[in-house]
């Protein structure tokens, strides 16, 4: 039986704000990402201090969001659709917000490692933060459309970040193992690749959400548990 949404124009609209201050979010943590690994990659450490300073703006609409779907919850009474929108949108909200908190994370390595003299070019880590913003694209472009296409496709993609990882990871050890003196620099780049990889997670994180929210399948402990 198909599920039917609530009527009122009024409520319709605050079901919108919440869409509309998603897509928001989104482009706040998107733009966090593309910031700090630029800070990387052309060593600007004014930027990845910029970075850290606008995660305020961040954390602000990720408490908004949370509080305006409390509020729906607590005084209209949503169908199923459209509750399961309201508790997906929560969750989805912070996993925006702890990728969010790795860009900082990154930017503050960054801040470290333009202290120092470049240990290697950086090609793998821009192609992994390339692949992590299309991901955190189509997992909110999945929840804009409702595109169940979409949200396996961010799935598929988590595997090569995870390779990536991998290969930064014996590239950087095998550094370490030849020179003692590059090991606080490959330390450093290790947990830049390492964020990377929490930020994937989280993207398929919002994609499982998703999931749940078009189909109200529980998919979540199908992927790997993030926090």
């Amino acid at each position: 039986m198909e599920e039917k949404k609530h009527t009122s124009s009024h409520y319709e609209m605050e079901l919108q704000e919440i869409k509309n201050n998603l897509i928001y979010l989104g482009a706040l943590t998107e733009n966090a990402i593309r910031l700090a690994m630029k800070s990387l990659t052309d060593r600007d450490t004014d930027m990845a201090k910029k970075v850290i300073a606008n995660d305020y703006e961040i954390d602000k609409m990720d408490k908004e969001i949370e509080e305006k779907c409390i509020k729906l919850l607590a005084l209209r009474q949503p169908t199923a659709i459209d509750l399961r929108f309201i508790t997906t949108s929560i969750k989805i909200t912070g996993h925006l917000e702890r990728i969010g908190d790795m860009a900082v994370n990154i930017a503050e390595k960054v801040v470290q490692l333009n202290e120092e003299p470049k240990l290697k070019p950086y090609i793998d880590l821009p192609h992994m933060s390339s692949i992590v913003e299309t991901m955190v694209a189509k997992s909110l472009d999945a929840m804009i459309k409702r595109d169940l296409h979409l949200s396996e496709e961010v799935r598929q993609i988590e595997q090569e970040v995870d390779d990536l990882n991998e290969q930064i990871f014996r590239e950087l050890l095998t550094f370490m193992m030849e020179d003692s003196k590059s090991i606080h620099r490959a330390l450093l780049i290790m947990h830049v690749s390492k964020n990377l990889e929490r930020m994937a997670d989280h993207a398929q994180g919002i994609a499982d959400m998703v999931t749940y929210m078009i189909t109200g399948e529980n998919v979540r402990h199908l992927s790997k548990e993030v926090n």
